[in-house]
């Protein structure tokens, strides 16, 4: 985290510890976040800046995404994969001028630069880790677009669609409810303020959980390599382009969608008792002693247990019980996803 911007947050009534930011009770503040606007800061994702006359087409041979897509107007999801399909990393890419904005969690940030260098080779091409000199806040809740408004004039049309101004940008990530804001330290604090009058700052988790309800996966040390796109929705969200040239792992990706049936879909969840974490296996009676899915994503929910997104054998949904670790453990109780999933 910026240290100049980690001050100002401690001057404001911010506990912080480890990169995780709340500003009193963490369950009052994940009940705020169910129908009061709330402020996030957003320092537990990080930043890289990929810069120079070749950067587009480099990207371009690099991720699922189109990449050409991304504008002055649009961002959009994208993810980093294996030549065998599976996912290094997720990200949300915006653009600065002619430089590239990749958002992934902070402890992915430096393996993720280090493993993209090792494609620059010749190319006009630089990737620099801008965690310290982006600051992004996340405004979400009923009055969250009449907020945006009073400070950017505007509020972004369609999903990732943005809004750019001389304090910064602002993306639109789901709906009509929820943003991020991306600026600098030397308009971070001003407009913090400003924000803050109208909407309550609340812990850096709440945006983790409103990303689950969202059915938006980010994935972690512990879930890479884990997952073909297809596995964690990312076909269904923006994250994959079925028409753009070959990347890492497109190859399978694209049999995957074409040709392939498709065995593991993600979830939305809850569990009331337990802590889940990303990376914890799922288990079903059908499956003999195998994992039947692993946890994508998991946060407290609001009023009590853990919400998750976790990806599981689609046949083991439709006809079993979803456990917990272990057959063992507490049964998964199944919600509905903001967006439709395919028949199986």
């Amino acid at each position: 985290m910026n240290p100049d911007w980690q001050n100002f947050l401690s001057q404001h009534g911010a506990v912080i510890d480890a990169g995780v930011v709340r500003f009193g009770d963490r369950t009052a503040e994940l009940k705020a976040s169910i129908q009061n606007t709330v402020l996030c800061d957003l320092s537990h994702f990080g930043t890289l800046r990929v810069s120079g006359d070749e950067a587009q087409l480099f990207l371009q041979n690099l991720l699922s995404n189109d990449i050409g897509e991304v504008s002055a107007t649009r961002a959009q999801l994208s993810s980093f994969n294996t030549a065998k399909g599976r996912m290094l990393a997720s990200m949300l890419i915006w653009r600065d001028g002619d430089d590239y904005l990749l958002q992934l969690p902070q402890v992915l940030c430096e393996p993720i630069r280090k493993k993209l260098s090792l494609y620059i080779l010749r190319a006009k091409v630089k990737i620099t880790d801008a965690s310290n000199e982006i600051i992004s806040l996340g405004l979400s809740g009923t009055n969250a677009q009449e907020v945006l408004r009073e400070q950017f004039g505007e509020w972004p049309e369609l999903p990732f669609g943005v809004i750019t101004t001389s304090q910064g940008s602002a993306i639109k990530i789901d709906d009509a409810t929820r943003l991020q804001i991306n600026t600098t330290i030397q308009h971070a604090p001003a407009l913090w303020e400003e924000l803050s009058q109208q909407a309550q700052p609340v812990a850096n988790s709440c945006w983790d959980w409103l990303n689950i309800r969202s059915g938006i996966p980010f994935i972690l040390p512990q879930t890479q390599e884990q997952f073909v796109a297809q596995m964690v929705n990312f076909d269904l969200i923006g994250g994959v382009n079925f028409k753009k040239g070959c990347y890492p792992g497109q190859e399978i990706v694209a049999r995957m969608q074409y040709l392939g049936k498709l065995k593991r879909r993600m979830y939305l969840a809850h569990i009331k008792d337990g802590s889940p974490e990303a990376g914890d296996e799922l288990f079903s009676a059908d499956m003999e002693g195998q994992a039947s899915g692993m946890i994508v994503n998991a946060a407290p929910h609001p009023t009590g247990g853990y919400n998750m997104l976790a990806t599981v054998q689609i046949a083991s949904r439709e006809m079993q019980s979803i456990h917990w670790k272990s057959l063992q453990g507490e049964i998964l109780q199944f919600l509905p996803l903001p967006y439709s999933l395919p028949d199986a």
